[in-house]
């Protein structure tokens, strides 16, 4: 089984652009475990001697010891070996980029090796993360890891900022969304946005939203504390038909096979 994740915070230098750091522990061998989207992407570190396969769609790729995960709009799985262990930064939506020389949207729907995107070799950070006696001490060394790119970047933070308050703006707007009122809201084009959301964010403004919709419906889903007709329209889907509809479009299951799969583990 995959052990409840610990979570680790940023330094203040880094809170702006990271939401936290969190491990992933697998006591056991896993196949075919359900990645749900997020709305972030991550940086993943194998920390262990375990190895993970990651299916994206149709295409199969192993997972490398040090991993852009992009934005998942896709059908995803994962089989993980027993003791596999992920030291993983999850990034606000805005702020992955800020660390990549490449735009988000080229991470969407993909596992990368960082090694490829930096065309460096970083297998002197990876030997000496690896060396810390601590997973404090592991996150010490990532953080000065991030903070060095993050002083080196030629990313514009003016723009950053403005997406984030973008996105920010989508996340507090309920279940409704509206790109003509974002774009009147902050008086620049419908255009503009779309582009700095592919550049920055990795998907779509309407893709942001939807996806966070997704994640508000999947926490009610888990708890089954309401019938799905009542989680679509709270979630704000055109009727339950629509809801099924998307909701299997990112987990590959429906919300009745979720709520079973969860019965199941109480």
């Amino acid at each position: 089984m995959v052990m409840a994740p610990q979570i680790f915070y940023p330094s203040d230098v880094l809170k702006p652009y990271i939401k936290h750091y969190w491990v992933l522990y697998a006591s056991k061998s896993l196949s075919n475990v359900v990645l749900f989207p997020s709305g972030f992407m991550e940086f993943a570190i194998n920390i262990s001697e375990g190895s993970a396969t990651i299916h994206l769609g149709n295409r199969i790729s192993k997972m490398p010891k040090l991993e852009i995960l992009g934005h998942l709009n896709i059908p995803t799985t994962e089989t993980i070996s027993a003791g596999t262990t992920v030291l993983i930064t999850r990034f606000y939506p805005h702020a992955a980029s800020i660390f990549l020389p490449n735009p988000a949207g080229d991470f969407t729907n993909n596992s990368t090796d960082l090694n490829n995107v930096l065309n460096d070799n970083l297998s002197g950070f990876y030997h000496q993360l690896m060396e810390q006696p601590s997973l404090q001490q592991k996150i010490k060394l990532l953080e000065a890891f991030l903070i060095q790119r993050l002083m080196n970047t030629n990313k514009k933070l003016d723009t950053a900022r403005l997406v984030e308050q973008l996105c920010k703006t989508i996340q507090a707007g309920g279940s409704a969304f509206n790109l003509q009122k974002l774009a009147a809201r902050y008086q620049i084009s419908e255009r503009y946005i779309q582009k700095i959301f592919l550049d920055y964010v990795g998907i779509t403004p309407h893709g942001l939203f939807s996806v966070q919709r997704f994640t508000r419906s999947l926490q009610l889903v888990r708890a089954a504390s309401s019938s799905l007709t009542d989680i679509g329209y709270e979630c704000g889907y055109y009727d339950q038909a629509h809801f099924i509809r998307e909701f299997k479009s990112y987990a590959g299951l429906t919300p009745l096979q979720v709520m079973k799969d969860c019965q199941k583990e109480w």
